[in-house]
């Protein structure tokens, strides 16, 4: 018996040690591996995405994933010969995702914002957005201190939610039990907001002007920005080792803007041109 509880100890000490060093070891190999060669050989770079996010990456009612980001991808990825195979993925286990090594990048209106940074490299910025407040006419909620008492809705793992956590005064202590409701994607959001049981949602401006705008009853809803949410910027996100293929992004999004091709695009999905990209970060 006493051998037995021996044993068992020795189980208990050893295997947290074992786990522990096996976490490290991906983190290591995430922060430092450079898998370029190893994504030009096979041809193929896998995106993460929510493929419920429109106008970025989402399903078309036959099924086929259309989308800004999927076109830019592709754009950007076609100068190397490159395919883009695009894998939908629980958008709150995103890094995880992506340090695992189940995906190369996240590439579907990914945010930029320090706590991001600590876990993942960015490549250059291409396109500007912010948070905003959307909610139905009807309830006459006009501003952010109209949330006061009421639900809010956002999506897990999303930008809305850092900025709710990060800045309580601004929206969290106002509503209700000063906790949100969080949804796996932002249709269901908009399901539970026309039924009333929540009345906001605090999410992607280019999601909502988007989503909105192909709603039969667009009219119904309405959309507050607040000055005091900062302007934010999307960019594509990879493992921290992976300073190749961040190269290669920051340039084909430069070859993108010099031959016009960006500008296309960006009409395509917003009926004018962004007019932006940041500086190459390299």
């Amino acid at each position: 018996m006493k051998k037995l509880k021996a044993i068992w100890l020795l189980l208990l000490l050893v295997v947290p040690v074992v786990l522990l060093s096996g976490c490290e070891s991906v983190t290591e190999r995430a922060d430092t591996q450079d898998t370029w060669n190893r994504i030009e050989k096979r041809k193929r770079v896998i995106v993460g995405l929510d493929d419920s996010f429109v106008p970025m990456g989402f399903r078309q009612k036959n099924g086929k994933l259309v989308g800004y980001d999927v076109d830019l991808a592709r754009a950007v990825f076609k100068q190397y010969g490159i395919k883009v195979d695009f894998q939908p993925i629980d958008w709150s286990m995103k890094e995880t995702e992506l340090k695992n090594g189940t995906i190369d990048l996240l590439w579907n209106g990914y945010s930029v914002n320090p706590s991001r940074a600590k876990k993942v490299a960015f490549s250059r910025y291409y396109l500007e957005n912010r948070q905003i407040l959307v909610t139905k006419k009807k309830s006459n909620i006009k501003n952010l201190n109209g949330m006061t008492g009421k639900t809010l809705g956002v999506q897990n793992g999303s930008t809305g939610l850092t900025v709710l956590d990060e800045k309580p005064k601004l929206l969290k202590d106002k509503i209700k039990n000063h906790t949100p409701v969080l949804y796996d994607t932002f249709p269901n959001a908009f399901i539970d907001l026309n039924a009333n049981r929540i009345q906001g949602i605090l999410m992607d401006e280019v999601y909502a002007n988007y989503y909105i705008k192909h709603q039969p009853n667009s009219n119904s809803y309405r959309t507050y920005i607040s000055k005091e949410l900062p302007m934010e910027h999307f960019a594509v996100g990879m493992r921290k080792g992976d300073k190749t293929l961040k190269k290669k992004i920051n340039q084909g999004l430069g070859n993108l803007q010099k031959n016009g091709e960006l500008r296309k695009i960006n009409e395509k999905w917003f009926g004018q041109d962004s007019n932006y990209l940041g500086p190459d970060n390299d």
